[in-house]
């Protein structure tokens, strides 16, 4: 009697395969946490510089609507730049996402802007946009609906030889 001989299933990476609603979440929460981090040591820079200066300190407690206009600024900035130059955030970048045309092709500086625009919508419909992410094959929020776009897992361990995240085959040669 022999003993059954066990066959692996090839390993299979998800580039390319729609990303889906935790790892958007938890990219998004890491975007949040960066452009709130350099908004608040760019206003700290800011106010210390205007100090040396003029000797005064820059009360911006007192100015909260121009701050809140300038962190509004800065949210669109840092997503429309990010999204126009490569495709993905820095959060995004963490988790291997990224944001493509429906076509696969790369977005451009119209997509990003749109997509950025669009992004506040989904939350103010008491969050209503993002339900496509959890029921749609093709996992489009509001904003991907609006700008023509999809966010795809954009790399694979394998691929990346990071050893730490994938383990290699060992019927694969190196």
């Amino acid at each position: 009697m022999t003993a059954p001989t066990i066959t692996s299933a090839p390993v299979v990476g998800r580039q390319g395969n729609y990303a889906g609603a935790v790892t958007r979440l938890v990219a998004f929460a890491a975007d949040i946490g960066v452009a709130w981090g350099i908004f608040t040591v760019t206003l700290a820079s800011i106010d210390f510089a205007f100090q040396l200066v003029t000797g005064k300190q820059l009360n911006l407690g007192s100015r909260q609507l121009l701050t809140l206009v300038g962190l509004i600024i800065w949210e669109f900035v840092y997503f429309a730049y990010q999204w126009s130059l490569g495709g993905k955030t820095i959060g995004m970048a963490l988790l291997g996402i990224r944001v493509v045309r429906t076509d696969g092709e790369a977005i451009g500086p119209r997509q990003a802007v749109i997509r950025t625009l669009t992004l506040p919508l989904s939350f103010l419909i008491l969050g209503l946009g993002f339900i496509g992410i959890l029921l749609n094959r093709d996992r489009h929020a509001l904003h991907d609906r609006c700008a023509g776009t999809v966010v795809v897992y954009s790399w694979d361990a394998r691929a990346a030889r990071l050893r730490w995240l994938a383990k290699q085959d060992p019927t694969t040669p190196s």
